[in-house]
């Protein structure tokens, strides 16, 4: 599987990831420039990758502006034509702002920055993030974020837990899904989700920075395992 890694001014998590995918994953990475528009060397096996940090300041709201990005128009192009595209944290407020993905990241319901160590636990095995994580499993994952409360609507809600959408849920070490395990506030503890078509997945947590175990927590690893198993069905 190839990877690409969009860059965008304010990405601070882009390294990260392209050492996790490159040298811990063994796979292909290339780098995009925001500003690029071609993806023609990519196919719908590979995935884009729109990593975290403060992209453009996080003015506005974070991903407002990066959204607005030239490309975007191509991220959305291939997305739209099957390919896989990964939103981590502030990759994920993006996917949301463009469309690719239903909802709005808002401001914790604490107002305050957040980063610390959290558990997530994955809802169903029918997304290719998700598809070899055991379901009852507590993995702890770090996250970073001031805009991490996903908010939808009721009918959109209920349509995202209909198509089962919803990918992970924030836990505690148990895996018990509590209002005391929600670091943000989020709607019904949800830490990420993906589209109807099961190509684009979004979340806060940040698996790049628990993937391996020179860091002492290799939770993270079993996301991008899924996802290159998909290719290995």
């Amino acid at each position: 599987m190839k990877f690409g890694v969009v860059v965008f001014p304010g990405s601070n998590c882009d390294r990260d990831t392209i050492h996790v995918l490159k040298n811990v994953m063994q796979q292909e990475v290339k780098v995009l420039w925001h500003k690029e528009t071609d993806l023609s060397g990519f196919n719908s096996d590979d995935c884009i990758v729109l990593p975290g940090g403060f992209s453009y300041g996080d003015y506005l709201r974070s991903g407002a502006i990066a959204r607005f990005s030239p490309i975007m128009q191509s991220v959305i192009q291939f997305a739209n034509e099957g390919g896989k595209v990964w939103g981590i944290c502030n990759g994920f407020q993006i996917l949301c702002e463009s469309g690719l993905l239903p909802g709005a990241l808002l401001h914790n319901d604490n107002e305050k920055f957040i980063c610390k160590n959290i558990y997530l636990k994955a809802k169903h095995n029918n997304a290719a993030i998700t598809q070899n994580i055991d379901t009852n499993k507590a993995l702890k994952i770090p996250i970073a974020h001031a805009e991490g409360r996903f908010f939808a609507p009721p009918a959109m809600l209920q349509e995202m837990v209909d198509n089962e959408q919803i990918l992970f849920e924030y836990c505690d070490a148990a895996g018990n899904v509590t209002s005391e395990a929600n670091p943000n506030g989020s709607i019904n503890n949800i830490a990420g989700i993906c589209n109807k078509n099961r190509n684009v997945f979004g979340m806060m947590p940040h698996p790049e920075r628990a993937s391996e175990a020179v860091l002492g927590n290799e939770d993270g690893k079993v996301l991008f395992e899924s996802l290159l198993a998909m290719n290995h069905a």
